[in-house]
């Protein structure tokens, strides 16, 4: 808790002694008026730490100003200070100009910087919220609360968090269909005609809750496949209904994604959609909670059972451990009929191209280990990852004539795939070949670079040759499971001579120590930002780790840029997530 200071300016104790700098005992509202500090009845005080040029802050400030504004019309009591973080003025004026509230003038750059110090501002955007007659800190974490709980949250107290998530642990036991979709004011879903639908129309049945936000790749591809699934079950005879979650923030997005799915959907804006992010902790998209016919939760994301088994899914449902059981053998006979034939040509199309676009007959790689090399020009870690590739790759060529690669892109125009697949000594795709699609499909690529290696009978050896290829080099070749392990072995008698506890320049808090993560366990490495495995330099009470090679050669090497210059953070700062943070 942070301690009130002395009384200065005149301006008395609490948030008075803690906003005043120097000769200023003044805010600021976006009018130009200023505002004397003393004046400030409001109780709690929020310090708003946030900047024009930060995306995640450019996010949280509707919410901030929606629960404001709420809590305003309610007649309680509170008040936001925004303390910039902006280069100049006019991003400055710019940014406030939408704030309802005050501000510590952006001139007074002291004092900004004293807040910041004060509450240890480490990344943006950040909200202290605290007493403003004793200066007490009730939170300086405000903005996940603000978020997941709006004016609930009100006074923002810890006494009132811990309330809060006693009350959502309680709901959970007690969960029920209405509940979950339902509010005081609201007991209806809509259709895409705008009809009103009783949410008790869906006691007693299967529900489905699916995250959706227009215009989404993944999500409309899967929303595709879920609709084919949903029609099929209701033939059937199976009780089951999905119900749209919206993630869209206007009414034209909603309503662009709904139209073209068959099921219902809580109403747009509706502030249960945000309630059902937190209550179900949404971390990815696309999620399709399952909630069973007695109103509790089955599944909180069988999503990831769909992708991989596409429409035929619905013969899993409702996705118990038998009926998995039966969708596993089936994949697993699939996987077992698949051949590069049967991956690579579709109809006419039964070739890849070379250099000048010769068309090469997929039968010349045929009996040959083959990667699917999924990536783009577009793409900074891709560009990154390139000149590895083609050193790693001219390496194996060397010593294994039956082996290639093939170029699927994700660019967007022609003379970006050709400017990127003339870096390259291998194979590729077209640019607009229908077969990328069922390949990304097929083995679920969700992020670039990514590498699939397919062995000499076309079954798939591996759907992550990348970590494999980043760990060992040209040694993963032909990257099976038992020349993993051979390199598994290598490795563990290697670290037979390396020290077991180390200080490296990149965390001098603590030392490092020597850990085997297993087999097939994987990491991310804090010094160069790769994936790793079995092996790391660890600190645990950091979450702390380092690629042997790395914490050995005890250098440092920058992560990539990955070419989203867009956001333009200054100097000092790093954009990642929710936050921005000083480097």
């Amino acid at each position: 808790m942070a301690e009130a200071a002395p009384t200065t300016n005149g301006v008395g104790g609490g948030i008075g002694a803690i906003l005043a700098a120097g000769d200023r005992d003044f805010l600021v509202r976006n009018s130009g008026e200023q505002v004397k500090i003393s004046s400030i009845e409001a109780s709690p005080v929020a310090l708003y730490f946030s900047a024009s040029w930060c995306p995640p802050c450019r996010r949280f400030t509707p919410k901030l100003i929606e629960t404001y504004k709420e809590l305003a019309s309610e007649g309680k009591s509170f008040e936001v200070v925004f303390v910039s973080g902006d280069q100049d003025e006019e991003a400055f004026n710019e940014y406030f100009a939408k704030m309802p509230w005050l501000a510590v003038p952006f001139s007074d750059s002291e004092g900004r910087e004293g807040l910041n110090d004060r509450f240890k501002v480490s990344g943006i955007p950040n909200l202290v919220i605290l007493d403003a007659k004793t200066g007490e800190v009730y939170t300086d974490d405000g903005v996940p609360f603000v978020s997941e709980y709006g004016v609930e949250a009100y006074p923002f107290t810890p006494e009132r968090i811990i309330e809060l998530k006693e009350q959502e642990k309680a709901a959970k036991a007690n969960q029920t269909i209405q509940s979950v979709l339902g509010t005081s004011t609201r007991d209806y879903l809509i259709s895409n005609k705008g009809d009103k639908v009783p949410i008790s129309e869906l006691e007693g049945k299967y529900v489905g809750l699916c995250f959706v936000v227009n215009g989404y790749g993944p999500v409309v591809e899967f929303t595709d496949v879920l609709a084919k699934i949903y029609e099929k079950l209701k033939e059937v005879g199976e009780k089951f209904e999905v119900v749209a979650v919206s993630l869209d923030s206007d009414e034209s997005s909603f309503n662009g994604s709904f139209a073209k799915m068959p099921w219902l959907a809580i109403p747009r804006g509706d502030k249960m959609c945000e309630k059902l992010v937190s209550y179900f902790e949404l971390s990815s998209l696309p999620t399709l909670v399952l909630i069973g016919t007695d109103g509790k939760t089955l599944n909180t994301n069988v999503a990831d059972i769909i992708e991989e088994h596409g429409f035929d899914a619905w013969e899993g449902f409702p996705f118990s451990s038998e009926k998995l059981e039966i969708l596993a053998e089936k994949a697993k006979a699939k996987a077992a009929s698949q051949t590069l034939e049967s991956l690579l040509i579709s109809g006419d199309l039964n070739f890849v191209i070379g250099k000048e676009g010769a068309k090469i007959p997929v039968s010349e790689l045929v009996g040959k280990t083959v990667l699917l090399y999924f990536s783009a020009k577009w793409c900074g870690p891709c560009r990154a990852f390139l000149p590895t590739l083609v050193k790693e790759y001219n390496k194996i060529k060397e010593k294994n004539s039956d082996f290639e690669i093939v170029f699927i892109s994700s660019d967007r125009d022609q003379n970006s795939f050709d400017e990127f697949f003339s870096e390259m000594p291998w194979m590729a795709l077209p640019l607009e070949d229908e077969r990328k699609a069922f390949l990304k499909k097929t083995f679920r690529i969700r992020g670039i670079p990514s590498l699939v290696a397919i062995g000499p009978t076309g079954q798939t050896v591996s759907k992550d040759a990348k970590a494999q290829l980043m760990l060992h080099g040209a040694d993963a070749f032909p990257f099976t499971e038992e020349r993993l392990d051979e390199l598994q072995k290598e490795l563990d008698e290697m670290a037979k001579g390396w020290p077991e506890k180390l200080k490296h320049e990149l965390h001098e808090e603590h030392e490092l120590v020597l850990l085997r993560r297993g087999p097939r366990g994987t990491y991310g490495c804090d010094g160069c930002e790769e994936m790793g495995s079995s092996w790391s330099y660890r600190c645990d009470e950091c979450d702390f780790d380092l690629h042997p090679k790395c914490a050995l050669a005890k250098e440092e090497k920058k992560g990539e840029e990955d070419g989203k210059a867009a956001e333009e953070a200054p100097a000092g700062y790093v954009c990642e997530g929710d936050v921005c943070r000083k480097a």
